[in-house]
């Protein structure tokens, strides 16, 4: 009987055609146990971050009582920005000396609303990454100046772009950064840059391209970055949804009109 692309009800047995349907006890298969009921808890809705890098959380106030007997909850607003990117320096300026005070005034937008400062390395300007582990070893170093320290970066900018570190030695441009966060937030300049500094060695014990003792809390950063799909600095995040309508450009007052409409 020759096969045709057409579906047959018909298969060959013993050189005659049979209907398939004869033949479909030889597929049977005994019903299956549905699985047990699997019980589920809820956390409070926040975007995950790893308690290590806990001074990237900015709380303004305590989260109010739920009245419904379930954990506090707040909304929560992610500033994927970028050391070395004149758009991100434009929005935390904003952000950080007009938004944040209003946010403090503002016990309902105090209590219900956290904010995470998430790097956003953008590699196409090799000093990004240099810039971004010296935020990373200020959070290890004086989490509670993280943001300050960040402050900091943006307004010195223009000391890190391309052009004024195409002929530094990269350990010379961690020792600026490490003097920086000495002078601007009071952190230990000797462990900051012992965080940063990269040695011409393989560490005992250790691998070739080790890098230094920040890459593994970078690797962290880039891979959430990453795990939600955020490309462009600035990227805003509230409450898990990319908000396209803020933009880097955006005052105080259209700030306010945001929080007044959306943290209610």
């Amino acid at each position: 009987m020759p096969l045709s692309r057409s579906f047959s009800r018909f298969v060959l047995h013993n050189n005659k055609a049979t209907p398939i349907l004869s033949h479909l006890k030889l597929f049977h298969l005994p019903p299956t146990t549905p699985p047990p009921h699997r019980a589920f808890t809820t956390t409070t809705p926040t975007m995950a971050l790893n308690p290590k890098f806990a001074g990237q959380r900015l709380l303004l106030g305590t989260p109010a009582p739920n009245s419904a007997g379930l954990p506090p909850a707040v909304h929560t607003l992610e500033l994927f920005l970028d050391y070395v990117c004149p758009f991100s320096a434009k929005q935390f300026a904003t952000f950080y000396h007009d938004v944040v005070p209003l946010i403090r005034a503002n016990p309902r937008w105090a209590s219900g609303l956290e904010i995470i400062l998430r790097q956003q390395v953008q590699p196409w300007h090799p000093s990004s990454t240099l810039v971004h582990e010296a935020a990373l070893a200020v959070l290890q170093v004086a989490p509670g100046r993280y943001w300050d320290f960040s402050d900091a970066l943006f307004q010195s900018q223009l000391e890190y772009f391309d052009e004024a570190v195409v002929n530094e030695l990269r350990n010379d441009t961690y020792k600026r950064l490490a003097k920086l966060a000495k002078t601007t937030v009071g952190a230990d300049e000797k462990k900051v840059y012992d965080l940063l500094v990269v040695s011409d060695k393989v560490p005992e014990g250790g691998y070739p391209n080790f890098g230094n003792k920040i890459s593994g809390d970078l690797k962290l950063q880039i891979r959430f970055g990453r795990l939600v799909g955020v490309h462009v600095s600035p990227t805003v995040i509230f409450d898990g949804i990319v908000a396209n309508d803020i933009s880097s450009s955006w005052t105080k007052e259209q700030w306010k009109e945001f929080l007044t409409k959306n943290v209610v």
